[in-house]
């Protein structure tokens, strides 16, 4: 049995010329040890241009380099395998992706061999199958966290800060707390909002269980900040109420109040070290999926951010092995979603 093998440039070059001195193609498929009826194909199916229906068209529309770039295309086309192709895997990941709880392609591509053990994809395959030409009209980057149509890399950002000096360096917050080793140990910090608000929402966090807690502020104050502090910290167990990490922000300028009221001590980050508090940054992160810059948080209520803290509590998350914060969610939470938009917010439809 003869393997076949690609007609070479080297080859497209030859039978160009051969063409051209008046050879015929059983002549040249003899020189070149091809068959006659290849080389007949091959100057058919990469012609340029209409020319005559007679042989000696052929080399006046026949270019081997265009001939040569043809070839490489088809094979690249024929080479293509669709991602997500097994039905199982495709399905999975559209559901996941589209569902209102903002799964990202990583958390989909951990959580999918625990669903369905024998089945696995990469996280990157899936990115590549939302952004791929071919998928461009569905729009899926809409899914994403981010929403853009274009894949970027990622920017740290600064954040303004006021400093306080009797605030406690982080440097010396306790080993336990920084090794995330017992929990109890909270980071907080405000939402970024549009100028025109006059309301605000806070984001505190568990450092150990990731578990966040969303609090409506009615306005930036400090003292606003301090009383939702306190009483969300009032409504934790006492074991959980150990120490609090905060910004050097204005409206944390109260916390030495907190701190009598509470018997937390609290710990400043260094100016512009955002990192310091890496938790909350990446729990905010997580929520602008559902309340995305340039969108006015002042028509929320407490039961929405309730609501959207519950579904932050019940997704999948990678540091904890992708097992969930809680699982107290009920059924019914599932059932809707509050979708925010800059200027609007609607009720989604029942999924």
């Amino acid at each position: 049995m003869r393997n076949y093998h690609h007609i070479t440039l080297e080859e497209r070059e030859r039978l160009y010329g051969m063409q051209a001195t008046g050879m015929s193609l059983r002549d040249i498929g003899k020189a070149l040890g091809r068959s006659h009826t290849s080389l007949s194909r091959e100057l058919k199916r990469n012609k340029t241009g209409e020319g005559k229906r007679s042989h000696e068209h052929f080399s006046a529309t026949y270019v081997p380099c265009r001939a040569q770039k043809r070839a490489e295309k088809r094979a690249a086309q024929q080479r293509y395998v669709a991602p997500l192709k097994e039905p199982c895997i495709f399905l999975y990941v559209r559901e996941h992706l589209r569902r209102p709880w903002y799964w990202t392609p990583e958390q989909i591509a951990e959580r999918l061999p625990i669903d369905h053990p024998g089945y696995s994809i990469d996280d990157e395959t899936i990115y590549r199958y939302i952004y791929g030409k071919k998928q461009r009209f569905m729009k899926l980057w809409k899914h994403l966290v981010h929403h853009r149509k274009r894949r970027m890399k990622k920017h740290g950002r600064k954040v303004q800060s006021v400093r306080l000096p009797t605030a406690i360096p982080i440097e010396q917050r306790p080993q336990v707390a920084n090794r995330r080793e017992e929990a109890g140990h909270w980071e907080t910090d405000n939402v970024g909002t549009i100028t025109t608000d006059k309301t605000g929402i806070s984001a505190t966090v568990e450092r150990k269980s990731r578990i966040v807690r969303l609090r409506k502020l009615s306005d930036h104050k400090a003292g606003t900040k301090r009383e939702v502090l306190v009483a969300q910290m009032k409504q934790e167990d006492k074991q959980l109420r150990k120490t609090m990490t905060i910004d050097r922000g204005s409206e944390n300028s109260q916390h030495e109040e907190f701190t009598r009221q509470t018997k937390m001590p609290v710990y400043g980050c260094n100016p512009y070290h955002s990192w310091e508090k890496g938790t909350v940054e990446n729990t905010i992160g997580r929520l602008r999926r559902f309340v995305p810059k340039g969108a006015s948080v002042d028509p929320l209520t407490q039961q929405q951010l309730t609501i959207i803290e519950t579904i932050m509590n019940n997704t999948p998350r990678k540091c904890l092995g992708y097992c969930q914060p809680t699982i107290e969610m009920s059924d019914n939470m599932y059932s809707f979603i509050w979708v925010f938009s800059p200027g609007m917010i609607r009720r989604g439809e029942v999924i």
